[in-house]
Parts: structure tokens; sequence; C-alpha cells
């Protein structure tokens, strides 16, 4: 990012730490500066890898916001101190308090789900109902998940911590990984593709990676595709709903930049740009009232989990030691 090599002291330019890729962020981007006439200077790379980037360069880094996935990585940022608090009226009215840091200091702008995803010629609906449930032996060499280094599924375990605790959890963590039908290995997509190849029957993954499939015009995903269904969690009454978390984009502590970061991230959290979230990646949009894909749509409704996302990374830790005894690998 030549843009970024020197600190930028134009008023018409704004960086951008992205833990996207460039295809999922960069086309708003360059509206943003049609509308606006802000250059953005935008350098890509993984969550963890811009993380450390970030706190090697200190008060000397170019960069004015970092964009990543999931609360557990944003709230890696935050506690290591990289973000300062945003309080603007149209966040405030965009985005939903549990989807957002509680102390503004990072803000969602997609959210995603991890429900559950069975083969229908082999699984019967009515057989699923909470993620508690996947630890039942009926389930015994029938489950493919990634591993526990992934922090989706540690966002996930944190999230059931909150709300059964870890004892109930260590205990339910313990029976699904005696429920699984292989070492865990491979993202997301693998998880599914191992369910239509028949080497598990039930798989738990992001919607917008099965999204992202029914959109592809490749004939494994395709044909993946055509074989699995969406089972929404815990929708029972009282129950805690779909895990959901976001992606989200904080203002850092020494940004020089700070009026046009602001512009950004409400530039981001419009409606028009959570629209083209929603077709572009599959992914919820985080304002109610934004459209979302035909896709998205096909899938029905769900009552999500309200947890405030927060908690997912302030219980990341608890929920990495609690997979580790429960030998999730």
């Amino acid at each position: 990012m030549a843009a970024c090599s020197d600190r930028a002291e134009n008023e018409g330019e704004v960086n951008l730490y992205s833990a996207r890729i460039e295809g999922l962020v960069k086309p708003l981007l360059d509206e943003f500066t049609a509308e606006t006439g802000i250059q953005v200077n935008l350098l890509t790379g993984s969550g963890d890898g811009l993380l450390s980037r970030l706190q090697s360069e200190g008060r000397n880094s170019p960069a004015d916001l970092f964009l990543t996935v999931d609360a557990g990585r944003l709230h890696r940022a935050k506690e290591a101190d990289l973000f300062q608090p945003v309080r603007s009226e149209l966040l405030a009215d965009s985005i939903p308090a549990h989807l957002r840091d509680e102390d503004y200091l990072w803000h969602g702008l997609s959210m995603r789900a991890r429900p559950v995803f069975y083969a229908h010629d082999r699984v019967d609906s009515s057989e699923l109902s909470d993620y508690l449930s996947l630890a039942d032996e009926k389930w015994r060499g029938r489950i493919c998940v990634r591993s526990s280094d992934n922090v989706y599924n540690q966002s996930l375990v944190a999230g059931m911590i909150e709300h059964h605790g870890v004892e109930t959890t260590e205990e339910w963590a313990r029976g699904l990984v005696a429920n699984f039908a292989r070492s865990p290995v491979g993202g997301d997509r693998d998880q599914l593709h191992a369910v239509a190849n028949g080497q598990c029957d039930v798989a738990i993954a992001n919607t917008y990676y099965f999204g992202g499939m029914i959109a592809s015009d490749d004939s494994t995903n395709q044909q993946t595709v055509e074989q699995l269904s969406i089972h929404w969690p815990a929708q029972g009454e009282g129950e805690q709903g779909v895990h959901v978390n976001v992606s989200g984009i904080g203002l850092l502590q020494h940004a020089q930049n700070e009026e046009n970061a602001i512009k950004l991230i409400e530039f981001l959290t419009n409606e028009s740009s959570q629209a083209w979230y929603a077709q572009a990646n599959q992914e919820y949009p985080v304002r109610i009232d934004a459209e979302q894909s035909e896709i998205l749509q096909s899938w029905g409704d769900f009552r999500a989990d309200d947890l405030p996302v927060s908690v997912l990374g302030d219980n990341n830790a608890a929920a990495v030691q609690l997979m580790n005894r429960a030998g999730w690998r």
C-alpha cells in the first residue's frame, strides 16, 4: 500500500487495513471515493497478521481503520488498546447495540450465522434441535466441524459458556468431540463437502460459505448444496437462538484522518452498502432495514441469539482452554 508507506496528511485520504479480501470491500471503497472525493488507501491481509502489524507499527502506523472478521479478533484488537471510541448518531441509529462494542470501540458491519447443515437424505430435520443435542450418542461418528484453532468455533463455544456455564459447555464439548466423524480438517466449505460426500451427516458452518457455494458456478459446489439443508438451532421458547457473529471495524488510536475515517464507517453502514454486502458475500446486514439477497431470503427467518457479541471476545480465552480440555483439536 504505497500511499500508506508514509503518514498521510492529506485531508482527502483515509488508510484502511482490512482482513477482508479486496473483492469484498474495494467496490464499496470506490463508491465512497466517488461520492465524497476521499481517497481510500487499502491494505489487505490476514486478521491476525494485520493485528500483529498494527502492534509493531504502534503510533507510527499509517492506518486509520482496522476491519476484521469475528468478535474474537475485534476483542484482541481492543485488548491491545488499538482502538478509540466512535460515538456517532448515525451508527447508533443503524447498528443494534448487541452488534457493536459496549464502549463504542468497534462497530459491526455484517452478520453471519453459524447453524447446522445436514444431509437431507440421511437426516430428518425433526432429529435436530439445539446445539447441546449434538452431543447425544445418536450422532456418534456423524459430525464434521473444523478445528478448535478456528476463531469461529471459539466464538461459538464462548457464547455457549455465557448461556450455559463452563461445566455444561465442557460436558457438551466432550460429547461433541466423541461424535466427530473424523479429526477436524479444513475450513467450513470442507465440512459441507464432507457431508455431501457421506463422510458425516451433519456439520456446523457459517452461512456465508454455504451462500457463496450456492452463488458459485462450480459444479462441485452445486452438487454439494443440492444435498444439504439448513437447520436453525435453539429456536424453541426460552432457547438462545442461532449463534451469530460479525465482521467489524474500529478507529485506530493514532489515526491521522479521523474525520474521514468516521465518514467511511458511517458509509459502510448505510442502507445501500449493507445491501451490497448481502448480495456480494451472502452475509446478513446489521441494519434491519437493509435488503437481503435472494439467497438469504430463500432460507427463511430465524431467531438469532441477541447476546452482545462483545461477550464472545470476553470469553475467548475460557473457550480455548475448555476446548483443549475436551480434546477438541
